[in-house]
C-alpha cells in the first residue's frame, strides 16, 4: 500500500479507519482528510475546535458539486455552529456532524448511492 502524498484525484470510498488515519484508494494517510467530489486531501485539522471557515475553503470551492457535508467531528460528537451552517447553505450544502466513524460509514454509503456528497474527517484512533 502506498503513502497518500497530499491529494488523489477522483471519488473514492474509505476502506478503513482509526489507528489515527484513513485507507482509501489502495493508499494510507495518518491525520485528517477531506473527501470530496475532485479528490481526496489532507485536512491539516487534528481536532474540532480547529475547524474554521478557512479550513473548509475547499469545500466551499467545490460548492456547485456537494450538496450534503459530513464532518466527522471525532471521537465524540460536536454541535455544528450556527454561522458554519449558514456559510454553507448560502452555497446551498447542507451540513450534518456526526462522531468520524459514523461520518465515514454514512459518507461510503452515500457515495455508493452516487449523492453529490463531500466529508471533512478529523482522524480518530
Amino acid at each position: 500500500m502506498s503513502r497518500f502524498d497530499g491529494f488523489v484525484p477522483g471519488r473514492h470510498q474509505l476502506d478503513a479507519f482509526g489507528a489515527g488515519g484513513f485507507r482509501f484508494a489502495g493508499m494510507s494517510h495518518r491525520g485528517s482528510v477531506l473527501a470530496l467530489p475532485g479528490g481526496i486531501r489532507i485536512w491539516p485539522v487534528a481536532r474540532f475546535s480547529e475547524i474554521t471557515p478557512a479550513t473548509l475553503q475547499p469545500v466551499l470551492d467545490e460548492a456547485e458539486s456537494i450538496d450534503f457535508l459530513l464532518i466527522g467531528t471525532g471521537a465524540d460528537i460536536a454541535f455544528i455552529p450556527h454561522d458554519w451552517r449558514a456559510l454553507l447553505r448560502e452555497r446551498g450544502i447542507t451540513v450534518e456532524g456526526m462522531a468520524t466513524g459514523a461520518a465515514a460509514r454514512t459518507y461510503n454509503v452515500l457515495v455508493a448511492e452516487e449523492r453529490r456528497v463531500a466529508a471533512a474527517l478529523i482522524a480518530v484512533d
